[in-house]
């Protein structure tokens, strides 16, 4: 086994971690379990407390573009309190909740380009080190595949998926950060939108829908944004297809106004023609998709090479974060 050195503020010599997670994917709002690994250094030291962190890599619109950053968006207290031996080593199990909002990394295996990790920070002989940084796979709920499932079988197509620093205005949005899955238009619905970008924000008695469109403008008038979302149970059965495509219609034909949230399981929208928190959607960014008809979505416009490119960005990301730990 290889453990990763923890130099830095721990010195040579310090106790080394591992973290090793449970292979298995999680699911928003759902059990991370795995063992904090430790291997004693070359004396003995006081561990104060071992503390997982979620951490994402964000995008940030502000006024001089876009920058991307790591976001830390939850933090657990594992264990700790206990004094580990020279060279002694030493398991430490632990199960942690996920938040709700959890983005999703992946759909049926296909790998959408948004990072997350689990960041190990080793509290021993009053400092600290941030040793261990391993990479979080987090799937989708049953009802969020339904949805995207859905919209594929309307037409649409899966182009890009990405995190954004803000908050949706009008949710009960938890997270300092949102993601967003960009789509492109079913053909029957091409001629009024230019794309349509879709965001889940799970909580423990369903999840909200949110879509804004870009919509298309036509001789005597500009172009401009509407944004609309539904609620639905984690255990509702509808005909999803249908349910989908009934909310694209609404959110082109209507231009109602803000309202009450619909109650979960009944699908009613609320519609706004403006933006998120002075947050408007971007385009692609760090979450550039690799999953060409992930979870049903049939266009089919990603190749290989973006494949490539992304996969390289999610290993840069951790391998990055050793290095910076080595040069420590």
């Amino acid at each position: 086994m290889v453990f990763k050195r923890l130099l830095g503020s721990l010195g040579v010599g310090a106790p080394t971690v591992d973290t090793v997670l449970d292979p298995a994917p999680v699911l928003p709002g759902g059990m991370l379990a795995g063992e904090v690994r430790l291997r004693g250094g070359q004396a003995d030291f006081d561990v104060e407390h071992i503390t997982l962190e979620l951490v994402a890599r964000v995008e940030a619109e502000h006024e001089d573009g876009e920058s991307e950053g790591v976001v830390v968006f939850d933090r657990f207290t594992v264990g700790g309190g206990f004094r580990l031996g020279a060279e002694e080593e030493r398991g430490v199990p632990f199960r942690v909740t996920l938040p709700w909002e959890t983005p999703i990394t992946e759909l049926y295996g296909q790998h959408l380009g948004i990072v997350l990790g689990v960041r190990t920070e080793l509290a021993v002989a009053g400092a600290r080190d941030k040793g261990d940084l391993d990479q979080l796979t987090v799937t989708a709920l049953p009802v969020q595949e339904a949805v995207l499932e859905a919209f594929g079988q309307v037409g649409f197509g899966f182009r890009s998926a990405d995190l954004e620093y803000g908050r949706i205005a009008g949710t009960g949005q938890q997270l300092p950060f949102y993601q967003e899955i960009e789509l492109v238009p079913a053909p029957q619905y091409a001629h009024r939108l230019n794309e349509v970008e879709l965001t889940f924000l799970a909580g423990p008695g369903g999840i909200d829908v949110v879509l804004e469109a870009d919509k298309r403008g036509g001789l005597l008038t500009s172009g401009h944004d509407a944004v609309t979302r539904f609620t639905v149970g984690h255990h509702d059965v509808r005909d999803w297809a249908a349910e989908v495509d009934g909310w694209i219609r609404q959110l082109v034909e209507h231009h109602s106004t803000y309202g009450a949230p619909a109650a979960y399981g009944h699908g009613a929208p609320y519609t706004d023609h403006g933006h998120h928190d002075d947050h408007h959607r971007s385009g692609p960014g760090v979450g550039t998709a690799v999953a060409a008809g992930a979870a049903g979505l049939a266009v089919g416009v990603v190749g290989g090479m973006v494949a490539a490119e992304v996969v390289d960005e999610v290993g840069d990301f951790f391998e990055g974060d050793d290095e910076e730990e080595d040069e420590g």
